[in-house]
C-alpha cells in the first residue's frame, strides 16, 4: 500500500485513487498515523482535482466504517432520515420527524449546530428546558422504539474520521468541495443505519450553495453516491431566497414549529417543503405507494393531532417538559425587548436577502461564528414578511426580539436593508425547484 504522501501525490496529479488506498488513508486519519498537514494536502488536492463517483463512494464508506454503525435489526419500522444543507428559518426537522414517526416510520435524526449565518437544529432544541441533545446510545434507541423519533447531536463514535477531516477542511478553505461535502454528509447518515434518506438541498441568498447550478451538482452527487453505497436517496432542490418560516432564531423557531404542529399557524412555504420531504420519506420506507399518497398521510397526522402528540412525547422522553405542546409559551425563553423593523416605504416585498436576515440573528447573539461561541436562545425575528406580501405604511417587516435596545435597533436596520420594496408585486415563486431521484 502506498504511503500517505504518495496517495496525496497521485490525487494532486489528477489520478484516480483505488478504494484500498482511500480506506488506508482514512484508517490513518482515524488512528492518528496521518497528520493534519497530510489531511489538508489531500483535501486541497481533491478540491482542485475532484473525485470520480467511485472514489467518493469509497471515501464515504471508509469514513462510515471508521466508527460504529448503528444496527436497528429487530425494529419493525423502516429507519428513515432527512438532511438539509441549511438556511434561514429552516425548522423543518422539528415537524418532519414526528410527522413521519406518526405515519409508522422510525426517525433517528442526528443533527448539527449552526455556524455562521445558518441556524442549527440542536441550537433550537436546546431552547427547550431539560431537553438532552446528547443521550447515550441505549437511551437513543429506547426513545426511537417507544416514540418513533428522536433528534439528537452527533456522537464521536459515528464516523469519527469525518470529524477530524472536517475540522481541517474548515481552516484550510476546502469546505466547498462537492466530493468532500458528499462524503461528510453521507458517511454519518450511513453510520446511522438508515433504510432511506431524503435530502433537502437549498439554493438562494440564504443557502450554503447560493448558485442553483452548484446546488444541483451537490444534490446529484449525494443521490448518486448514496446509491453507490447502498442507501436509497432522493433530493429536493428548494428555494432559500427568503426565510423558510416566518421566524428566525432558536426559541422563536421552536414556537413556530409547535404552532405548526398544533395547527395554529402554518407558513405556506414551510408547509410545502415539510410535506414534500415527508411524502418522499414515506415512499422510501414503503409506507406510501407514491408521493401523493405520502403527502395525504402526512396531512392526516397533522390534522388528527398525532404528529403534535409524537413531538410532545419525544421532548418528554429526552428530558423536556411533559406539557410542551400545551404550555410551550411558559417554557421557552423570551428576550426582554421587542422592536418592529419598519421599511422605508410602503409597497410589495420584491426580494429578500436571506443571508442578511441570518446575520441579523447572529448579531443579536442567536448564532455563532466559532464552534465554542455561546448562543442566546431567546433572541430572533418573528412575523417575517414574505416575498409578494403587501406592506402598508408603518407596517413592520418583522419583530426583533433582543436583549438590549441598541441590539434591537441595529438588527431592525439590518432587516430593513435586507428587503426590497416595490410598487408592483413580483412574479409568483416556486418553493420546490426540482426533484432528483
Amino acid at each position: 500500500m502506498r504511503l500517505p504522501q504518495e496517495i496525496i501525490r497521485a490525487k494532486r496529479d489528477g489520478n484516480a485513487l483505488a478504494p484500498g488506498e482511500i480506506a488506508a488513508f482514512v484508517a490513518g486519519v482515524t488512528d492518528g498515523r496521518v497528520s493534519e498537514g497530510q489531511i489538508a494536502a489531500l483535501a486541497m488536492a481533491v478540491f482542485f482535482q475532484g473525485m470520480a463517483p467511485e472514489e467518493t463512494v469509497a471515501l464515504t464508506l471508509a469514513m462510515r466504517d471508521s466508527g460504529d454503525v448503528l444496527d436497528w435489526s429487530g425494529f419493525d419500522r423502516p429507519i428513515l432520515d432527512k438532511h438539509s444543507t441549511g438556511g434561514i428559518g429552516d425548522n423543518v426537522s422539528l415537524m418532519l420527524a414526528p410527522i413521519v414517526a406518526a405515519c409508522g416510520g422510525a426517525v433517528p435524526m442526528i443533527s448539527g449546530r449552526g455556524l455562521g449565518h445558518t441556524g442549527g437544529t440542536l441550537d433550537k432544541l436546546e431552547a427547550i428546558p431539560g431537553y438532552r441533545v446528547a443521550p447515550d446510545i441505549a437511551a437513543f434507541r429506547r426513545v426511537i422504539a417507544e416514540v418513533g423519533c428522536a433528534i439528537i447531536g452527533p456522537t464521536g463514535r459515528l464516523a469519527p474520521a469525518d470529524g477530524r477531516f472536517y475540522a481541517v477542511r474548515d481552516v484550510t478553505a476546502t469546505v466547498e468541495s462537492i466530493p468532500l461535502i458528499t462524503a461528510s454528509i453521507l458517511s454519518k447518515k450511513l453510520a446511522s443505519g438508515l433504510d432511506g434518506l431524503v435530502l433537502d438541498v437549498k439554493t438562494g441568498s440564504g443557502a450554503f450553495m447560493a448558485k442553483r447550478g452548484d446546488a444541483e451538482a451537490l444534490a446529484r452527487s449525494m443521490v448518486e453516491v448514496a446509491k453507490g453505497a447502498g442507501l436509497p436517496a432522493v433530493a429536493l432542490l428548494t428555494d432559500m431566497d427568503e426565510a423558510l418560516a416566518s421566524a428566525a432564531g432558536n426559541a422563536v423557531e421552536v414556537a413556530n414549529a409547535i404552532r405548526f404542529l398544533r395547527g395554529d399557524q402554518r407558513d405556506l412555504r414551510l408547509l410545502d417543503v415539510t410535506l414534500a420531504l415527508a411524502a418522499d420519506m414515506l415512499v422510501q420506507g414503503a409506507l406510501a405507494d407514491d408521493p401523493a399518497s405520502g403527502r395525504a398521510m402526512a396531512e392526516s397526522v397533522l390534522r388528527d393531532g398525532s404528529a403534535a402528540e409524537t413531538f410532545g412525547r419525544m421532548v418528554a422522553s429526552l428530558g423536556g417538559p411533559r406539557d410542551m405542546i400545551e404550555r410551550w409559551e411558559g417554557h421557552l425563553p423570551k428576550a426582554g425587548i421587542t422592536l418592529p423593523a419598519v421599511p422605508a416605504s410602503a409597497g410589495f416585498v420584491r426580494t429578500v436577502d436571506a443571508r442578511r436576515l441570518g446575520l441579523a440573528v447572529l448579531s443579536l447573539g442567536g448564532g455563532r461564528t466559532r464552534p465554542e461561541d455561546a448562543v442566546d436562545s431567546a433572541v430572533g425575528l418573528t412575523g417575517l414578511k414574505a416575498i409578494g406580501d403587501r406592506v402598508e405604511p408603518g407596517e413592520p417587516l418583522c419583530l426583533v426580539h433582543a436583549r438590549t435596545a441598541d441590539d434591537a435597533r441595529a438588527a431592525a436596520a439590518a432587516v430593513a436593508a435586507a428587503y426590497t420594496i416595490g410598487d408592483a408585486p413580483p412574479m409568483p415563486r416556486t418553493t420546490i425547484l426540482s426533484r432528483i431521484a
